[in-house]
């Protein structure tokens, strides 16, 4: 049974149970709208309508009918007006490391809806490892992340600049803005991101472009606790400086330096070679990513 059949009887329906009514709302032929109120009729093998005198009036199963096809309709024409116009009403799927979805992304978001209320947003934030699966499944539209994408399927492009800073107790063994040796730096106790994440990327491969091994002391997805430790003198923790500038700000900790070596990298935007990046996600990096670099 098709949805003209479904659209013809909710005509009948609306224009006081009649036929030709219908007919004429529709500009079709009565017999037209009739024969496809009897193939419904022999299509579920029930009634409709009853037949009295020259009036139709809807039987039980008519009446229920009635409401499942109005609910029908409603959805296929919420699908109809979102599909015809999902670029600006659709939904945007957006990933993003730890760092930037806690720091730099839910003003993004923000200033993205006040703009487009009608769209929707929603963000899964997660480490590097698993914001390039979801991509690879194409769950994702793109993602905003630190370190380079490792599948050959995943292109990016940088928008914005960022470093790695250490971070101690402002009162302890090492004082703000101390100057460590490599091998001194390698001698301490290290708070570092768990493996995965971008930060512990550019952590590992700067140590290892130096010759150097740690064993971290803690490992943990959350940089509130790293900030945390590291002001209690647990230790030293590596985060990105943006992420703990108000920490610095505060006086919560103090920053320390390493001869030789520097904690750089670039937040991407990383997408699916094979699929386009749609209206609304070019809009979204258009007009709001921009602005997480100033």
């Amino acid at each position: 049974m098709t949805i003209r059949h479904i659209n013809l009887f909710l005509a009948v329906c609306a224009c006081g149970c009649s036929a030709t009514k219908a007919a004429q709302h529709l500009h079709l032929t009565q017999p037209a709208v009739s024969v496809a109120i009897r193939e419904l009729e022999e299509h579920y093998g029930v009634p409709l309508f009853d037949r009295v005198g020259r009036r139709l009036v809807l039987t039980q199963q008519g009446r229920r009918l009635q409401a499942y096809g109005q609910r029908i309709t409603a959805l296929l024409e919420d699908l109809d007006r979102e599909l015809r116009h999902w670029d600006r009403l659709g939904r945007l799927e957006i990933g993003a490391s730890l760092t930037i979805g806690s720091r730099f992304l839910p003003q993004a978001v923000r200033a993205f809806s006040a703009r487009r209320p009608e769209a929707e947003v929603r963000v899964t934030v997660a480490a590097s490892t698993a914001l390039e699966t979801a991509l690879l499944d194409h769950r994702l539209d793109f993602a905003l992340m630190e370190g380079f994408p490792h599948h050959p399927a995943l292109q990016w492009e940088a928008y914005q600049e960022d470093h790695l800073t250490l971070l101690c107790a402002p009162q302890g063994p090492l004082a703000p803005g101390q100057v460590l040796s490599q091998e001194a730096f390698a001698r301490q106790k290290l708070l570092l991101r768990e493996k995965g994440s971008g930060t512990r990327e550019v952590f590992d491969r700067v140590m290892e472009a130096a010759g150097l091994a740690v064993v971290p002391l803690w490992e943990s997805v959350s940089n509130t606790a790293l900030l945390q430790a590291a002001g209690a003198g647990l230790g030293v923790a590596v985060l990105s400086r943006q992420v703990a500038a108000d920490a610095l700000a505060r006086g919560l900790v103090g920053e320390v330096s390493v001869e030789g070596l520097a904690f750089r990298r670039q937040f991407r935007v990383v997408w699916h070679r094979e699929r386009a990046l749609s209206s609304l996600a070019q809009a979204f990096l258009e007009e709001v990513l921009p602005s997480l670099s100033r």
